[in-house]
């Protein structure tokens, strides 16, 4: 279980998982929003999916995003 604290949060730290997983030889990473991403070879490219994933939510309008 992560235990980190972020920015905010000052009551009892929520459960929190790791944004990728394997099935087999395959990574994929999972989004707050419920979107698994993937298949990616390693992990290195899942994560390296994940981040161009989130830099263009944040080129997004705000009213296309999912909240």
């Amino acid at each position: 279980m992560n235990t980190q604290v972020r920015s905010g949060e000052n009551e009892r730290i929520p459960f929190r998982s790791s944004r990728f997983f394997c099935v087999g030889p395959n990574w994929y990473f999972t989004t707050r929003e419920g979107f698994d991403s993937g298949p990616f070879a390693s992990r290195a490219r899942a994560e390296s999916g994940l981040k161009r994933y989130l830099h263009v939510v944040k080129l997004l309008p705000e009213q296309q995003k999912v909240h």
